[in-house]
């Protein structure tokens, strides 16, 4: 009995010791969190000295509260934007992609064209590309498939990076959310369809990106990257507008010049599908050398198929599917064995009678 009442005692002041010892730890920041409604710290207890008074006119639109920047009249156009999420001084680039395009490197993109495997994305991850080209735009996969991928390795050697269906705030927002760090947006017409890819690309100032959570704000995708991934990701995305029809080609110089974009791909495909021309003809390379002209004024990098990459000045690439790579790989790794299968007289494996 003597020896339960001890350890009862003891537990009791190692208990209240631990207690103290917690008590005395200074409150720590909030782990980032992929929904922005899980940090609401003490609810019930907030107070609000700038809050409307209870069932009366503010008169907020006409007068702005005691050391507000922003003064006078309420006016959109007017405001001054403030620097709640600036990224701190001297942040350096965290996207790999990014900061070979800064610094003047090819980059390539593997592509994933149909696959929702987890095994097979992260095998095309780390086989030496520097980014991943999911495809959207001529895949039938859906955005919960995808950032199941992109969730399972996100550290690879090659970032999530995604050519989505369209410009268009859902599609660029659900890419985003999920950790796109390259966006590839197709088929640009003009000049405001640029701007609206660039738009749903950034948070403000630059775009319109709505701050709205997802898995690229958990620690486990980006959340935990120097800075912050809210006040620095503007500074990392990677987005490539696709110039692939005469439209497009009309507005090139203007679409390379909008703020935010990082560079323009010469659709080498629809460019001739457009345009009626195949690749070596005449109007066909005139296309394509509009799309180059545009990039060099603009200051931005130029892409194409990876079959291009000793064309002048290209220096991002779209390189070939899952399915390529793994054909190409096989013919590789067996050489002179390759295609050597037995060839039987009869049954489902015989070989077709002249």
């Amino acid at each position: 009995m003597r020896r339960l009442l001890f350890l009862v005692v003891a537990c009791t002041v190692l208990g209240l010791a631990t207690f103290g010892i917690t008590m005395q730890r200074p409150a720590q920041q909030p782990t980032p969190n992929a929904d922005p409604y899980a940090n609401n710290a003490a609810p019930g207890a907030t107070a609000f000295p700038l809050a409307a008074p209870a069932g009366k006119d503010s008169n907020a639109r006409t007068v702005a509260p005691p050391g507000a920047v922003n003064q006078g009249p309420f006016d959109a156009s007017k405001w001054k934007y403030g620097h709640g999420f600036d990224a701190p001084a001297g942040s350096k680039i965290w996207n790999p992609v990014k900061l070979k395009m800064m610094q003047g490197g090819k980059v390539t993109g593997g592509t994933v064209f149909s696959s929702t495997d987890p095994y097979t994305y992260c095998a095309m991850a780390n086989a030496g590309y520097d980014f991943i080209w999911t495809e959207m735009q001529h895949d039938a996969r859906d955005w919960e498939a995808v950032a199941r991928m992109w969730r399972a390795c996100p550290n690879a050697k090659a970032v999530p990076g995604v050519r989505v269906a369209y410009t268009d705030e859902r599609e660029i927002q659900h890419a985003l959310d999920a950790g796109a760090l390259v966006v590839v947006v197709p088929t640009i017409d003009s000049l405001q369809e640029a701007i609206d890819a660039r738009n749903w690309a950034y948070f403000p100032p630059l775009g319109r990106r709505s701050n709205g959570g997802g898995q690229a704000f958990d620690p486990a995708m980006w959340g935990n990257v120097p800075g912050g991934y809210r006040n620095t990701i503007n500074d990392n995305i990677v987005l490539i507008l696709m110039i692939e029809t005469l439209e497009g080609l009309k507005d090139a110089d203007e679409i390379a010049k909008v703020p935010g974009v990082t560079a323009v791909f010469a659709a080498s495909g629809d460019l001739g599908n457009f345009s009626g021309y195949r690749q070596g003809s005449p109007d066909y390379e005139r296309a394509i050398n509009i799309v180059h002209d545009a990039a060099i004024k603009a200051n931005v990098r130029l892409c194409g198929p990876f079959a291009w990459r000793d064309r002048p000045d290209f220096s991002c690439f779209q390189a070939g599917s899952e399915l390529a790579a793994i054909a190409r790989g096989v013919a590789d790794e067996l050489g002179s064995l390759a295609n050597t299968q037995g060839k039987p007289e009869v049954g489902p494996f015989a070989r077709p009678k002249p």
